[in-house]
């Protein structure tokens, strides 16, 4: 997958003291499944290094104004801005990080003062704007959020998620594939949003007999909404009663016991996620259980990442 990334976050010294915020998880995590498309409009716009900007907010319009001699440089970097997006719009991107608190990449974490020079309040950065308004479904974060392990944890595997419906959708599938798909990511959909997980399932089961591509564009829609979700522990927890009750019938009184001690343990913030669910992958592939074994939840991004190992800190 390709991943639009604020370039001082890949190493490039772009920022405006020509310094960098090389980000390792970025690079030598993500780095491993995803190559890099990197941007940077203020660079672009007032080359590097240059005198520093802030956000000001006039009358609930937000104007980009010089820190050195207050110019307003708004025109200018709202223009690199839409000059940005379009480069990276023909890259067909999986997702987008940003560099927190920036006033052009900003992801709800830029700081917009008042004239007087208080804080009024925190908004999009100029560039983080004009994305949210070009790519709505696509994964954005800003690097800022990716230090809490929930939040960093739910974004990567929005962003797998996302990936797999459009190589789903770029493999031309039938409906028996789609139902195949939407069949495997069943736990993920509901520890996402339940309702939605409905709505999906009502789209596949196709009552009103639409033409294929219209009920496909109505799935790929709501299923890019539902994974852009946060998952909680209550979600969670619920899926993971209901991949236990799959072996109600072939546990010992003892196992049985073991994992829901395990899941209760998890709800309390005791122990991992990912202790219940080796346990449940286990039993699985014990009593050869293949539909838990098809299913996302178990894995939705690379084990590698180890991102389940600590998410205690879940909400």
């Amino acid at each position: 997958m390709k991943i639009a990334v604020s370039a001082c976050l890949l190493g490039e010294k772009v920022r405006f003291d020509g310094g960098h915020k090389h980000d390792r998880f970025v690079t030598d995590e993500l780095g491993r499944y995803a190559s890099f498309v990197p941007f940077c409009p203020e660079a672009i716009a007032f080359g590097t290094p240059r005198p520093s900007i802030k956000l000001v907010n006039r009358d609930d319009n937000i104007a980009v104004i010089s820190n050195k001699d207050g110019t307003d440089l708004t025109q200018n970097l709202l223009d690199k801005s839409y000059d940005e997006v379009h480069r990276i719009a023909n890259e067909n991107l999986g997702g987008i990080i940003f560099k927190s608190r920036s006033p052009s990449c900003g992801l709800g974490s830029t700081v917009a003062y008042l004239d007087n020079g208080f804080a009024a309040s925190k908004t999009d950065g100029v560039f983080a704007s004009v994305c949210r308004e070009k790519f709505p479904l696509l994964p954005m974060e800003e690097e800022g959020r990716l230090q809490d392990a929930w939040l960093r944890e739910n974004f990567v595997m929005q962003l797998f998620a996302y990936d797999a419906i459009e190589k789903l959708k770029e493999s031309k599938p039938t409906m028996k594939i789609l139902v195949d798909f939407h069949t495997k990511n069943k736990f993920l959909l509901q520890a996402k949003d339940e309702k939605l997980y409905r709505v999906l399932g009502n789209i596949v089961g196709n009552h009103e007999n639409l033409p294929f591509d219209e009920l496909f564009a109505n799935y790929e829609h709501n299923f890019k909404v539902a994974i852009s979700q946060k998952s909680s522990i209550k979600r969670n927890r619920n899926v993971l009663e209901h991949m236990a009750g799959f072996f109600k019938n072939e546990l010992s009184s003892v196992e049985k016991e073991v994992l829901h001690e395990q899941i209760d343990d998890y709800a309390k913030k005791i122990v991992p996620i990912i202790t219940p669910l080796s346990t449940i992958k286990l039993y699985a592939k014990k009593h050869n259980t293949t539909y838990l074994l098809s299913q996302t939840f178990l894995e939705p991004y690379p084990k590698e990442l180890a991102l389940r190992s600590s998410l205690l800190s879940a909400k």
